[in-house]
């Protein structure tokens, strides 16, 4: 069974339909929408600050979701897919987005909605990332914009295949209601 954990007072709250992996972690303030699925060794440490995720979110193996002690917090959209063993910490990433593998994005970015974050990209602190636009790079910079067969291939293909790889494992360990 997945740890989901109170933290300083804060239960994680899971919505319906979702999908914990027995090696995810779930801890403190942490909201997590419909239709999400948390996968293997991925945390979710929501005990400095909070952590909000919509609906449809994917948060592959190993990821690591953070916050900054009092002056950042985590607030992923809708339709977003984290990559596998990708980074996300205190920063906002809109609707319709993709962190590629190994990416990093820190404190008080933003990712609009649309973009791309690239494998092993680093989104600095601060930084925002245009909507509709690929970014790669250490530090991340624009590199090509999104095409209409990329958003529709890539950002919407794997949000929704994720949906479906989660309705593949028993869900009867995880309280799968909010």
């Amino acid at each position: 069974m997945a740890i989901v954990k109170e933290v300083r007072g804060y239960t994680p709250v899971i919505g319906k339909n979702c999908f914990v992996a027995e090696t995810a972690a779930v801890l403190g303030d942490v909201e997590i929408g419909d239709n999400c699925s948390v996968w293997y060794g991925a945390v979710l440490r929501g005990d400095v600050n909070s952590i909000k995720i919509g609906n449809n979110v994917n948060i592959q193996d190993g990821a690591v979701v953070h916050t900054l002690y009092q002056r950042s917090k985590t607030t992923i959209g809708n339709n977003v897919s984290i990559g596998h063993n990708a980074t996300v910490h205190g920063a906002t990433i809109e609707d319709n987005s993709l962190i590629g593998m190994g990416a990093t994005i820190l404190d008080n970015a933003v990712i609009e909605s649309g973009a791309i974050i690239a494998a092993n990209a680093l989104v600095t602190s601060g930084m925002r990332a245009e909507g509709g636009w690929i970014y790669a790079g250490v530090p991340a910079r624009k590199i090509k914009e999104v095409s209409k067969e990329q958003q529709k291939d890539i950002i919407e293909r794997i949000a929704a295949d994720y949906i479906m790889y989660a309705s593949w494992y028993d869900s009867n360990d995880t309280d799968r209601t909010k």
